[in-house]
C-alpha cells in the first residue's frame, strides 16, 4: 500500500468529488433547477454572470424554453431575475463540480504516467475511469436536453440513467482502490460470495428505480406505508391502466413506486440473507466489519425510504435518501471487494 498511497488518495478523492456532485445534483433536481442553463460551453460557461446585464442576458435565454413559458412565468408573485440567479446557481454548481472532477483526474494521472506510480493493471481501468467520466458528462447534458424541447421536465428514463451511472462510476473508482489498499488474497468465499452478487446488482435496480421515482415525481402520491393506501399493497390503478404491463411499471407513477419500495424489502432480504450466511463461516475482520455496516446501513435506508414517503418528499430528507443510497453502496462495494479477493 506505502508505494500506492499518493495513487490511492487520488482515486479517493475522486469518490469524494462523485460524493459531492451528486448530493449537488438531488439538490439540482429537488429543486427544479436543472433547465436553468439551456445550453453547454466547455469553457465559456466555467463561472457565472458576472455582470447584471450578462445576467439578464442568460435569463431572456431562459424565458425561451419550455420550462419557464409552461410553468414559471405563471407562478404566483411571478418569476422574477433573482428566482432565476437561485435555480442557476445549482445547476451551474453541478456543472462545476463535474469540471473540478476532470482537473483532479486527468492532471494527477500524468503526472502519475510520467513518474510511472501506476503499474499496468491499474493503468487499465483508469482508461476505464477516463471514459466513464466522459461518458457521464454526456449523459447529463442527454439528459438535460430532454426537457428544453417541449415538455418542461427532463425525461425520467435520462435522469436515471444519468444517476445511476454517476453511482457505477464511484463504485468502480472505489473497487480500484480497494484493490491497492488490499493488495493481499483472501480465500474466496463462494457462497457469500454470490449472494453478495445478487445483493448489488438488485440494489442497482433499486438505484435505476429511484431516479423514476424521482423523474416522474412518483414519491408525491400513495403517501402511505406498509400499504399502497386503502389497504391495497397493489394500487388498483396499475391495474386499471391501458398501457402494456411493462409501460405500466416504468412509466406510470404508480407502477414505478409499486417496484421502488417492493425492491427495498429484497434488497433488505438478501442482505439480511448474507449476514446470516456468513455466521457459517470463519471471516477476516474487514469481511466482518464489511457485512455488519451493510446490515445497519440497509436498515437506516429503508427506514429513510419509508419517511421520505409518509412526508411527501420534503426536500431535506429526499437528500437524505439519496446520500444514504450512496453510502449503501459504498458498503455494498466494499463488502463484495472483501468477499472477492
Amino acid at each position: 500500500m506505502k508505494q500506492n498511497k499518493a495513487v490511492i488518495y487520488w482515486l479517493l478523492s475522486g469518490c469524494v468529488l462523485v460524493f459531492i456532485m451528486v448530493v449537488v445534483g438531488g439538490i439540482t433536481r429537488l429543486t427544479n433547477s436543472g433547465l436553468s442553463m439551456t445550453d453547454w460551453h466547455l469553457v465559456t460557461d466555467t463561472f457565472p454572470p458576472l455582470t447584471e446585464e450578462k445576467w439578464q442576458k442568460a435569463f431572456d435565454a431562459y424565458k425561451q424554453f419550455p420550462e419557464y413559458q409552461k410553468i414559471n412565468q405563471y407562478q404566483e408573485g411571478g418569476f422574477t431575475l433573482s428566482d432565476y440567479k437561485f435555480i442557476y446557481f445549482w445547476e451551474w454548481f453541478h456543472r462545476f463540480i463535474g469540471r473540478i472532477i476532470g482537473l483532479v483526474f486527468i492532471i494527477p494521472f500524468f503526472y502519475f504516467l510520467l513518474k510511472k506510480k501506476i503499474d499496468k493493471p491499474t493503468l487499465k481501468k483508469c482508461f476505464i475511469l477516463l471514459g466513464m467520466g466522459a461518458l457521464q458528462g454526456f449523459f447529463g447534458w442527454f439528459m438535460v436536453k430532454s426537457g428544453l424541447v417541449d415538455n418542461p421536465d427532463v425525461s425520467h428514463f435520462r435522469l436515471s440513467l444519468h444517476l445511476t451511472f454517476a453511482f457505477l462510476t464511484f463504485a468502480y473508482t472505489l473497487w480500484v482502490a480497494l484493490d491497492l489498499i488490499y493488495p493481499e488474497r483472501n480465500e474466496v468465499i463462494v457462497p457469500l460470495r454470490k449472494i453478495a452478487r445478487f445483493a448489488i446488482v438488485f440494489l442497482l435496480i433499486q438505484i435505476i428505480y429511484g431516479g423514476f421515482v424521482a423523474g416522474l415525481n412518483a414519491g408525491l402520491i400513495h403517501n402511505h406505508w406498509p400499504l399502497m393506501s386503502d389497504g391495497q399493497f397493489f394500487h388498483e390503478s396499475i391495474a386499471l391502466e391501458k398501457d402494456s404491463w411493462l409501460l405500466r411499471f416504468t412509466e406510470g407513477k404508480s407502477g414505478v413506486q409499486f417496484v421502488h419500495r417492493t425492491m427495498a424489502y429484497v434488497v433488505v432480504g438478501l442482505i439480511l440473507f448474507l449476514y446470516f450466511k456468513s455466521k457459517k463461516f470463519i471471516l477476516t475482520t474487514t469481511q466482518c466489519k464489511g457485512i455488519q455496516t451493510l446490515v445497519i446501513i440497509v436498515f437506516l435506508q429503508f427506514a429513510l425510504g419509508v419517511f421520505t414517503l409518509l412526508y411527501s418528499v420534503p426536500l431535506w430528507l429526499g437528500l437524505i435518501h439519496q446520500v444514504m443510497a450512496f453510502f449503501l453502496l459504498t458498503a455494498m462495494t466494499f463488502t463484495l471487494h472483501r468477499l472477492s479477493k
